[in-house]
């Protein structure tokens, strides 16, 4: 083979295999920060540690105080619980349908947080 067989040969693997990365990177780019590098806590989720910041963050000003939204109390464990157990919390929180979207008007909660309610809810709600 002489060189210049030799070198378009060589230019046509490059350009193949530079073909191939712009095809297959943007596939790896889609995937979520979550599934690459997770982190989310699902062992150690207490009502007292985990979900009670969770709702303090994210639903008690709406849903606390004397006269709570729709008479939803998440701010004590007593109203969580009745919710929780019904499947409102975990229905609301993952916008599903059938069910309130909760934080009403915004997007739904990180998707880890939304893990560990539903970790803490498939554990009974325990006031821990």
């Amino acid at each position: 083979m002489n060189n210049t067989l030799l070198l378009s040969r060589i230019v046509q693997v490059v350009i193949a295999g530079l073909f191939i990365m712009v095809i297959i990177t943007p596939a790896c780019s889609s995937d979520s920060e979550d599934e690459i590098a997770p982190d989310c806590n699902l062992a150690d989720v207490s009502y007292s540690e985990t979900i009670a910041p969770i709702m303090a963050a994210s639903c008690n000003s709406c849903h606390s105080g004397a006269s709570p939204q729709f008479g939803i109390n998440t701010s004590n464990y007593e109203g969580l619980r009745v919710i929780a157990l019904s499947g409102q919390l975990v229905g609301s929180v993952n916008h599903n349908e059938g069910y309130s979207p909760m934080p009403q008007g915004q997007p739904q909660l990180d998707e880890c947080l939304r893990e560990q309610i539903a970790a803490w809810v498939d554990d009974g709600a325990p006031e821990n």
